[in-house]
């Protein structure tokens, strides 16, 4: 299949025609899901049409042609196509955090071009994370300058997306030092990207290594990442904001399946009823687990109606700031809890006859455990203490 997309690209108009397409993707990914991941097969179809319906570029703004769609839609959309299928869902949302940043340190001609690419219906995939460095922030890859060229040279891994790139957003070390975001063009000479990711969850997501030798780099498409200080902002929340809307929407095809395991299961013999749906301590688990669920659903609102409350403004505050990062790490530590806790109460409550490979429904817990791996809530509950006994207000950087 052609990478390129070149005609019948829809450019999303407003929030309801955003969701309408979230439906239409969700609905077309559901069907194949369950073999995609049991066999590891890459969502290349579906990938398109998320393209096609213009799902990509729902967040430009609306001088470069976007739709910039509210928070609350962005966390919708995320929720319908992580509920249908949570590796495609995952795909995403690195372009989408990707975007936002570039439209915080971009120049308007830089702007330009990108954005203009992605309503063509391009996609932009993530290489920033290196697998054998101290920490997410360690970069070995360097970008230098050879007889007047830039060129980019390193190994990455966990480049989500990277399978169904034209664009690679690559960070490296300037030959100035500082830290800097590249766009090299997925077909570049001297790029190789290999679908080795063999995590249990989050399986079809091409998180994978990319490997760029002597690659070169447009100076258009270099973005010095000093620049993200220089104006106030929330990219810290609003990339978390997704990663939350990915848990929450684990949950609820799990909760979906649970329910649906349990109509099919057999009564304990000792719970003397005639249904496993009639069991009390199944009623009072469904319960339990519905509660978890809408509190992740209201905390993911909340603070999504928070970061459009902070859009509207022409300045942020510090207090601001972090607030906006505190509501969403509120949310996901309801939504990671009730993405493991639901997914592993589908398999207990659905009994032994929902551990059968056919139904997958293992697939929740392991795509949960995987996911909620990127930035552990044991931080953000740390952060939330130390904010309301200390006032101390949470790192700036992708993860808070």
């Amino acid at each position: 299949m052609s990478r390129l997309i070149t005609e019948n690209v829809h450019v999303i108009e407003n929030d309801q025609d955003a969701i309408h397409a979230a439906y239409h993707v969700a609905d077309y990914a559901l069907e194949g899901r369950n073999h995609r991941e049991q066999q590891r097969a890459l969502p290349f179809a579906e990938i398109e049409l998320f393209s096609q319906k213009g799902l990509g570029g729902l967040r430009i703004p609306h001088v470069y042609g976007g739709a910039e769609v509210s928070h609350r839609t962005l966390a919708q959309v995320f929720r319908i196509l992580n509920k249908a299928d949570s590796s495609l869902g995952q795909i995403p949302q690195n372009q989408i955090a990707l975007l936002n940043m570039i439209n915080i340190m971009g120049s308007d001609e830089q702007k330009q071009f990108i954005f203009n690419e992605i309503l063509k219906g391009k996609r932009l995939a993530n290489g920033g994370p290196e697998r054998h460095t101290k920490d997410t922030k360690t970069l070995d890859t360097r970008l230098v300058l050879e007889d007047g060229k830039y060129r980019v040279s390193g190994k990455k891994f966990y480049s989500t997306g990277s399978s169904f790139a034209h664009w690679l957003a690559i960070k490296a070390i300037h030959p100035e030092g500082h830290v800097v975001l590249v766009l090299v063009n997925r077909e570049s000479t001297g790029v190789e990207v290999i679908n080795d990711w063999d995590g249990f969850g989050q399986r079809t997501t091409s998180s994978g290594t990319v490997i760029l030798d002597h690659v070169e780099v447009d100076p258009l498409l270099i973005f010095d990442e000093r620049k993200l200080l220089d104006v106030p902002n929330f990219r810290g929340a609003f990339s978390q904001l997704m990663q939350v809307a990915i848990d929450v929407g684990i949950a609820e095809a799990a909760f979906e399946d649970m329910l649906f395991a349990i109509r099919k299961a057999r009564p304990i013999v000792d719970a003397q009823v005639e249904r496993a749906s009639d069991e009390y301590f199944t009623l009072q688990e469904v319960g339990k687990a519905n509660v978890l669920l809408d509190a992740a659903i209201l905390l993911l609102d909340e603070a999504a109606d928070y970061l459009d409350s902070l859009s509207v403004l022409e300045q942020l505050s510090d207090e601001q700031i972090a607030e906006a990062s505190i509501k969403v790490a509120e949310a996901k530590v309801y939504a990671n809890d009730a993405a493991l806790h639901i997914s592993e109460k589908l398999i207990e409550l659905g009994g032994s006859r929902a551990s059968l490979n056919v139904h997958n429904f293992d697939q929740h817990w392991r795509n949960a455990r995987v996911h909620t791996l990127h930035d552990p809530i044991r931080w953000k509950i740390h952060a939330l203490g130390s904010y309301y006994l200390n006032h101390t207000f949470p790192a700036r950087h992708a993860w808070i």
